[in-house]
């Protein structure tokens, strides 16, 4: 009887539209499973490392190659993880294959990488060699296989790969695929006394003997061993020791012995931390019937309406603590990675070790780590992780509850690449495959999710008064028309403004101002031609920067030295126009030279762990006033903080987006919220020309229910979401006839299908980009209107347009519901 024959589907980490069909070897079967990791060739010469979707007994009707080896003793990601994955690719038309290469960290991707080594058949004539071949010859023989770029960096030549084919043509050399593990796990040498001398009467023998023999230094590292090891009883790591002859002597002579141990790469928790019962949580009236709403409601999701700093941390804690009794996990996610430090203090307080943090901050191999700890059954499982979108894609095991803070912000749409996931969306969709509760809290929802809570389809749970003794901060709208006639304003700043400023100062309190534009000013300008210098890759003017004298592209980075004359007619009159967050640091340090002042944006954080100093900085009070873009408007809780300005509010009300006026009121209002979050009274001051605006209304009051209305009505009227679903098309090509023609093409053959609900094309705010050149369709649907048919529709109409001649070089972006 034949042995039955196995194949496996796998999914690669490529944008490939489908999963691939391998054969099983046969000493391999009954040893993959659904999720490990194995080796498979894909093309003529790359190896990756490959997810198990499916194994099956099915012969293909084609030719299939052999599996190479399996990676994995056990399955790395779980049934629903790729259940969850597949939904992600199908629903934001995307592939499996990009989400594993987002989901997956790089460290569990194997390195396919190139080797050379002699050919066998090779008759090692050595005359006709050139030099550098001859010095190829002699490092392989001296190391019989090398990687090409080391091969390269031996004899110093950088562009190698001509050389190398030469060499494999004539038969001299031959090249192979090598296959290397990224993750390591860290592991570190401990040391103790081997056994016969773990007890102090043996110690005090062996010392002995060691002093009648005068040896000093190897008498003091025993006593220095014995103190540290209590006697032999615990190891202790080899690197807290003086690396000296005399230790290395008493490990060789069998006196100490050594073992390698491996270690977490992962902070841990500070061992003099008291975990506190989270029951002990005095929950106050308002916080008490949130929690029970959204603990008894029968909906899935829960929204926590709370205004700023009501306490909406403290219903989250309780709601954890009873799924952690139940030994369930919970995930915890966070719009920005600076959110995760002041957040994860106040967890571990009440859940020690259990608690993880997963986002792009950290390396591969603790990301793998987390990863791992996550997956994992046993003691060390993680049963709440707290990171950032990408820790939507961990393999959770038991995933019981959800909560999404700050569920309006935008940083939770995934924009490049694909897929361009909304991870709170996503995340209810996970929720029901695991059937976990979601919560979604923010002081100012978005108009989808409140209108979601007020139809029923969510529960609804508000809180309307702040937590404690604090109260919510007093806002005054300053009409810097009338401070202008009364010559009031000094630079940027109205005297309202620089007066509260100094009070804060002078009564040692701190503030924060809100500028949403980084650099030191949006662009600049000739007075006498008025040109103003632009980005040679993208249609947007150069934003000057002070401090390093240069003007950058914020899209493509693109920069040049700030010019001395105009480089269009030769003019010296050159000066700046808007407002960035170093101009504004550069005047305050003017106005207020003896004020610590720092900065929080882009810019200012670019250098590992740089947001965190800056933010310890200001909650130790080191620094008195703290400059920022909407990075400082999110979740941070700051005791000192007594004003909060706005130095420019009308830029975000002007802005051409249907969302603009709900932004706008959600910034302005969350900034607001910095401010007097403890026992004094907070004060925020809005710098504006258009105080009678009816958003700034909304702020002043904090009238989240008006704006609501307003919008919820606009969207009805113009057809946007909640009522209607978007789908935007972005194509994108280097020859603008050649992208007028593709564009026009496509929108009108999704027209003979769609009618008008196909809009465009058109070109966007910011027409190029990389010198790519881009225009967009958008099409809606009405929102109970099913669309996946409608999306495999589209995807076909787009593939059909590439494939066709006047597709060269043009790339089509598919964005399910852009936010």
């Amino acid at each position: 009887m034949e042995p039955i024959v196995y194949y496996a589907e796998v999914l690669l980490p490529l944008h490939l539209p489908t999963y691939y069909t391998y054969r099983i070897p046969q000493e391999y079967n009954g040893l993959v499973q659904v999720g490990m990791r194995v080796a498979v060739q894909f093309g003529r010469t790359k190896v990756y490392s490959a997810i198990v979707h499916r194994i099956h007994t099915d012969q293909p009707k084609f030719q299939t190659k052999y599996i190479l080896a399996i990676i994995d003793t056990h399955p790395v990601v779980t049934p629903l993880q790729l259940q969850f994955w597949q939904w992600i690719a199908t629903y934001y038309m995307s592939t499996p294959g990009d989400v594993m290469a987002v989901a997956m960290p790089a460290a569990l991707k194997l390195a396919s990488e190139s080797t050379v080594t002699i050919h066998p058949d090779w008759d090692g004539e050595l005359s006709s060699l050139s030099k550098h071949e001859t010095q190829v010859v002699a490092l392989l023989t001296q190391q019989g296989v090398m990687r090409v770029q080391d091969l390269a960096r031996a004899i110093g030549l950088l562009k190698i790969m001509p050389l190398v084919r030469t060499m494999i043509e004539r038969g001299i050399i031959i090249m192979d695929e090598e296959l290397r593990h990224r993750y390591k796990p860290k592991t570190s040498t401990y040391i103790n006394f081997a056994p016969p001398y773990q007890d102090q009467q043996a110690m005090a023998a062996l010392l002995d003997q060691m002093e009648k023999k005068h040896r000093t230094a190897a008498v003091q590292v025993l006593l220095t061993l014995a103190q540290q090891t209590h006697f032999g009883a615990q190891a202790i790591p080899k690197r807290t020791l003086p690396a000296t002859s005399a230790l290395q002597t008493l490990i060789k002579n069998g006196i100490l012995c050594t073992e390698e141990r491996t270690e977490s790469r992962l902070q841990p928790p500070d061992p003099n931390t008291q975990v506190v019962d989270p029951n002990t949580i005095q929950l106050n009236q308002q916080q008490q019937a949130a929690y029970h709403t959204i603990a008894t409601a029968p909906q899935q999701v829960a929204l926590l309406h709370g205004v700023t700093s009501s306490g909406k941390t403290e219903v989250y804690i309780r709601l954890i603590a009873d799924v952690v009794a139940r030994g369930g996990q919970v995930l915890f996610l966070l719009p920005e990675i600076a959110l995760t430090t002041q957040l994860i203090q106040r967890l571990t307080r009440y859940f020690g070790t259990l608690v993880g943090v997963y986002h792009s901050r950290y390396t591969s191999a603790q990301r793998v780590e987390v990863w791992n700890r996550t997956l994992s059954t046993g003691p060390d499982r993680l049963q709440i992780i707290l990171g950032a979108r990408s820790a939507l894609l961990l393999p959770f095991t038991n995933l019981q509850l959800i909560v999404i803070d700050e569920e309006h912000d935008t940083s939770y749409k995934q924009q490049d690449p694909a897929p361009r996931y909304h991870a709170r969306d996503a995340a209810i969709y996970l929720a029901t495959l695991c059937g976990a509760r979601v919560v979604l809290g923010s002081a100012t929802p978005s108009v989808e999710s409140f209108h979601h809570a007020t139809t029923g389809k969510y529960a609804l749970a508000s809180i309307s008064q702040r937590y404690g003794n604090s109260t919510l901060p007093q806002t005054t709208l300053v009409d810097m028309r009338a401070e202008q006639k009364e010559q009031r304003v000094r630079g940027l700043f109205s005297q309202t403004l620089l007066d509260a400023i100094s009070n804060a100062l002078d009564q040692h309190h701190q503030v924060i101002l809100y500028q949403n534009n980084r650099g030191f000013s949006r662009r600049l300008q000739c007075d006498d031609c008025h040109h103003t210098p632009s980005c040679i890759h993208c249609d947007v003017s150069l934003v000057y920067h002070k401090t390093t004298a240069t003007l950058r592209c914020h899209y493509c980075g693109y920069s040049i030295p700030l010019p001395n004359q105009c480089p269009a007619c030769g003019s010296t009159h050159l000066r700046t126009i808007g407002i960035g967050t170093q101009r504004i640091e550069e005047d305050l340090q003017i106005l207020f030279p003896n004020a610590n002042i720092q900065r929080l944006d882009i810019d200012s954080t670019s250098h590992k762990n740089r947001y965190l100093e800056i933010l310890d900085d200001f909650a130790a009070h080191r620094t008195d006033i703290l400059v920022g873009t909407q990075m400082i408007t999110k979740g941070l809780d700051f005791q000192g903080v007594t004003v909060v300005g706005v130095i420019s509010a009308d830029s975000a009300i002007t802005f051409p987006n249907f969302r603009a006026f709900e932004r706008a009121f959600q910034q302005l209002t969350q900034v607001s919220g910095r401010a007097g979050r403890h026992q004094d009274q907070g004060h925020v001051y809005i710098q504006t020309y258009q105080p009678d605006h009816t958003v700034l209304q909304n702020v002043l009051l904090g009238d989240y229910n008006s704006l609501f209305q307003e919008q919820i009505q606009e969207r009805r009227i113009f057809r946007y979401p909640p009522y209607y679903r978007l789908i935007q098309l972005t194509l994108l090509h280097p020859d603008t006839q050649t992208l007028d023609t593709a564009a026009n093409t496509l929108a009108n053959t999704l027209r003979t299908t769609f009618g008008t609900r196909v809009m465009g094309p058109e070109y966007p705010l910011v027409s190029r980009i990389r010198n790519l050149y881009i225009k967009q369709i958008t099409l809606r649907f009405q929102n109970n209107e099913p669309i996946a048919d409608a999306k495999r529709v589209i995807q076909l109409m787009a593939s059909d347009l590439l494939a066709s001649p006047i597709a060269s070089k043009l790339q089509i972006h598919f964005d399910v519901d852009p936010y």
